[in-house]
């Protein structure tokens, strides 16, 4: 069979456009440095990709949601540390105060700044955040967590909520502390046996009016409920801490995650310089 020369040179001239395409195919790898520029180049492998790339998101986002929690984390742990500062110097007082040796004025002083520490403690328990939203409202963020009631008392006026958030594919954790339990309330036993529970800041008022009235039973027994709310917060800020290192450990495994992810991507996406620059020589 005989070729024409109009055969030959299309031939000829398809080839070469071959050539051209699959140069400037290579071209453009090594200016992207990707070896899938579109996802005609290989539909597979670009499958794989954008399943990748919505995965490094779906982590990204996990760990844009544990550096929020971290930053109230850390607000609470600090409102806490410096109440429990505050419950140190009441106690002080409070056990001067039950000293024989001091006079009724000494108890008017001392019993003034137990009122202004109690003012302090409310301050901080009405912490807000940098969104306006008041840490330990428990779900009713946009209100204070303690207020006075109709009969003038400081009582809780949040929730007892836990608001939960997803920080992994299965796994999730608490966003807040309801202030009732971090600010908790004392158990009194009466002369016939009956319990009562009284409010954190209400044990704190009664404190301070037994120092004030020189009440000696009152004081004693006020002493005692320092004690007992100190512990309420100190355990707060135990759960706290704990709550941290959970923030701690969990953003150590996204960060193996998210390690792994961007290992396959590159892998399936990334250019062999040495062969991409070798097959245009060609």
């Amino acid at each position: 069979m005989k070729i024409s020369t109009t055969l030959y040179f299309d031939r000829a001239n398809q080839q070469l456009g071959d050539v051209q395409g699959e140069l400037a195919k290579t071209q453009e790898q090594l200016s992207t440095g990707k070896q899938i520029v579109k996802p005609s180049d290989s539909p597979d492998k670009a499958s794989l990709v954008t399943r990748l790339e919505s995965e490094l998101a779906r982590q990204a986002n996990y760990q844009g949601t544990l550096k929020s929690v971290n930053t109230r984390l850390q607000s609470e742990e600090t409102v806490l540390k410096n109440t429990s500062d505050v419950m140190v110097r009441m106690k002080e007082l409070a056990t001067q105060a039950a000293n024989d040796t001091l006079s009724p004025a000494d108890r008017q002083s001392i019993a003034l700044e137990v009122s202004s520490l109690k003012d302090q403690v409310l301050s901080l328990a009405n912490t807000q955040d940098t969104n306006g939203n008041y840490l330990f409202s428990g779900s009713r963020v946009g209100s204070p967590a303690f207020g006075k009631n109709a009969q003038g008392q400081v009582v809780y006026q949040g929730d007892e909520s836990r608001m939960k958030v997803a920080v992994g594919d299965n796994r999730r954790m608490n966003l807040n502390m309801p202030g009732s339990d971090a600010f908790v309330k004392v158990i009194r036993t009466d002369a016939n046996g009956n319990k009562t529970g009284v409010g954190f800041f209400q044990a704190i008022d009664d404190l301070a009016n037994a120092v004030k009235n020189s009440d000696h039973n009152s004081i004693q027994r006020g002493i005692a409920e320092i004690d007992t709310l100190q512990q309420g917060v100190s355990d707060a800020t135990a759960q706290i801490g704990t709550d941290m290192n959970v923030v701690d450990m969990q953003n150590s495994v996204l960060d193996e995650i998210t390690l792994r992810l961007k290992t396959t991507k590159s892998d399936a996406e990334d250019l062999d310089y040495t062969s991409a620059i070798t097959k245009m020589n060609k």
